[in-house]
């Protein structure tokens, strides 16, 4: 074990204390999921251009032998997260599981395949009236559309005004969505319009499930998380420990005020990981 200089921070709960000593007692029984943009990846203005920190694939490396499975849940595309984050035929994540489109896909590094349903109609139809509902409002200028096949989201972050223009297309994108069978689903400034029925909540409690973990640990930096956070706090309830990690410094107040531990950014929450690894 040795002596480590840098003590880990001391979650704020008394829950997530018995989370984090659970995880370093039986890593074997633990599952540990994280987001991917915000978490693992710094939130940059293009999406296209997000990438994993430098420090999230070797951190993954030195976790993943020691604990019972990692698996990566996010909003994008599975094949997307799997190319952005660089977690295709690395050693030592060979086990790993990304779950796309906040569980509806799936990816493992065993066959390098994703699974996935059919697309949800409702998702051409909104895709296609976007552009002619966007050119009515005055915010949409600098908005920017995403096509995550299985989803859509609008990005107002290079906007001239973006929470005002986050706050103009809230109601109407939310009336199409609602036309289309689909939810919306907002976030650090970006829309999306996506199929019900499925969230990192629910994907996180079914991976659980199939895994027979006994210990969860979850990281997450958005408003998209907190049905992960819920699924953990439910888990509790029923005797799992489990820890709650914050990517950020009060971006999402609803999700900083809900984690046992604040790490300011991907690059301290990675730190983390990387050193309980090294006391495992």
């Amino acid at each position: 074990m040795g002596s480590h200089p840098n003590p880990l921070p001391t979650p704020v709960t008394s829950a997530g204390a018995d989370g984090l000593a659970a995880l370093l007692a039986r890593p074997g029984k633990a599952v540990v999921a994280l987001d991917f943009d915000g978490t693992l990846a710094e939130i940059v203005p293009d999406p296209e251009q997000a990438r994993a920190h430098p420090g999230a694939v070797p951190a993954l490396v030195a976790l993943a032998p020691h604990v019972a499975s990692v698996a990566v849940i996010t909003g994008r595309p599975a094949d997307v997260a799997v190319r952005y984050g660089g977690f295709a035929g690395v050693p030592g994540l060979e086990h790993l599981v990304v779950l796309g489109h906040y569980g509806a896909e799936r990816w493992d590094a065993v066959s390098s395949a994703v699974h996935a349903p059919p697309p949800h109609p409702g998702v051409a139809a909104a895709r296609a009236e976007l552009p002619g509902l966007l050119e009515r409002f005055d915010a949409w200028q600098g908005t920017w559309t995403e096509d995550k096949g299985r989803a859509v989201a609008v990005h107002t972050r290079r906007a001239a005004d973006p929470q005002g223009a986050f706050d103009a297309l809230r109601a109407p994108l939310a009336d199409l969505a609602d036309r289309h069978g689909l939810m919306l689903e907002p976030g650090r400034l970006v829309l999306e319009l996506r199929p019900p029925g499925m969230d990192k909540g629910v994907a996180l409690a079914e991976y659980v499930r199939e895994t027979g973990a006994e210990t969860i640990v979850y990281g997450g930096d958005d408003l998209g998380d907190l049905p992960a956070f819920a699924t953990v706090d439910t888990l509790r309830s029923k005797g799992h420990p489990g820890l709650l990690l914050c990517s950020g410094t009060g971006e999402v107040p609803e999700l900083a005020e809900k984690a046992d531990l604040v790490l300011p950014g991907p690059g301290a929450l990675i730190d983390f990981l990387a050193s309980v690894a090294a006391r495992l």
